[in-house]
């Protein structure tokens, strides 16, 4: 499954002086363990995760990692494999609110992160029962012929700005959306309020023919002409001649990994070896190279192609206008978010 809401000199030198740690976190687990068992997005994303982090980590080590693509409700698979008590993948890659609920619903081990000793870290990224490994940004998006637009305002007046929209048919993303469209300054957004935000909604709907639910979907209407501007991941557009980019009031979102309660001591601390990989600049450029996601290094800018830094989430220009979720906020208000947010389509 693709990624969506779910819901990436002394750097050298950094990366250089973690690598002892990297061999002795997986040395002690790989008397015992020659082969660990993960899920995760697939696609490019997934591609990204095994040029930039497993290959290194089993050149490293001798640990192989199985990969297998996320399908279904990666929550769901989740809360089956703990319920069940067989667990057999190690880690599991989730988004923030899903991050949330399976706390709320005991489905995870802490992770030891003396074990993983990771490198330099944004803090965000840092969590009790999660790691961090994969920025990715909702944006601003349009066609390169279109006139460009400076923040959700812009793309909410369709008088100024004429041509069809298209919003992600995810209320995560398109509930604070509307409300920086309706003026909320970004350090106000949480708690959400949802009156006013689908109000907002109802004054562009008749202006967004499509409602997309693929991570594909914007940049190919854009593409086609079908609209003229969408709030798109920004992997999917970035780089393009096409199409325009802008991460103003874009929403910086994290995917985490995660490992199942009940993990076993070996395998999890095979696990902690791997993520300790993807907290090292160098594997995390080399993801890079494959989406233009990035990880949780503070440090990665200079590693990153200089002349392709504005595509990126975490560089220091696009970070400094970006807005983090809350993800406590959408985990407690899940079911009543989504009652809401079916409703609203009936409308449509």
């Amino acid at each position: 499954m693709e990624r969506r809401t779910f819901i990436k000199s002394s750097l050298a030198t950094m990366g250089a002086c973690a690598t002892p740690t990297l061999v002795r976190a997986a040395a002690s687990a790989s008397a015992t363990v020659k082969s660990i068992r993960i899920i995760a997005a697939g696609g490019q994303s997934g591609e990204a995760l095994q040029r930039g982090y497993i290959d290194a980590y089993t050149a490293r080590t001798g640990i192989t990692v199985q990969r297998e693509d996320t399908t279904g409700t990666p929550l769901g698979k989740l809360r089956a494999m703990v319920e069940s008590g067989r667990i057999d993948s190690v880690l599991h890659e989730i988004g923030g609110p899903a991050l949330a609920q399976a706390m709320a619903l005991n489905l995870l081990a802490p992770l030891d992160w003396a074990q993983i000793d990771p490198a330099a870290m944004f803090p965000e990224a840092r969590h009790t029962h999660g790691m961090g490994y994969q920025y990715f940004s909702v944006t601003l998006s349009g066609r390169a012929d279109a006139a460009p637009l400076a923040n959700w305002k812009d793309f909410w007046d369709t008088a100024k700005f004429p041509g069809w929209r298209s919003l992600p048919d995810i209320p995560y993303y398109s509930l604070p959306i509307a409300l920086l469209a309706d003026g909320v300054a970004p350090e106000n957004l949480y708690p959400i309020d949802f009156d006013r935000a689908f109000a907002s909604l109802e004054r562009i709907k008749s202006h967004v023919p499509v409602w997309w639910s693929s991570g594909a979907q914007p940049a190919q209407l854009l593409l086609d002409n079908e609209v003229r501007y969408a709030a798109s991941y920004s992997g999917r557009v970035a780089g393009n001649p096409k199409l325009r980019l802008e991460f103003n009031q874009g929403l910086l979102n994290i995917g985490y990994f995660v490992m199942p309660r009940g993990a076993a001591p070996a395998q999890a601390s095979a696990a902690f070896g791997l993520l300790h990989q993807m907290t090292l600049p160098a594997s995390q450029a080399e993801a890079a190279k494959i989406i233009p996601y990035t990880g949780n290094s503070p440090y990665l800018d200079k590693l990153l192609p200089q002349d392709k830094l504005a595509q990126f989430p975490t560089s220091r220009a696009n970070r400094e206008v970006q807005i983090l979720p809350n993800e406590a906020f959408w985990a407690a208000h899940a079911s009543v978010v989504e009652k809401r947010w079916q409703l609203f389509k009936l409308g449509l």
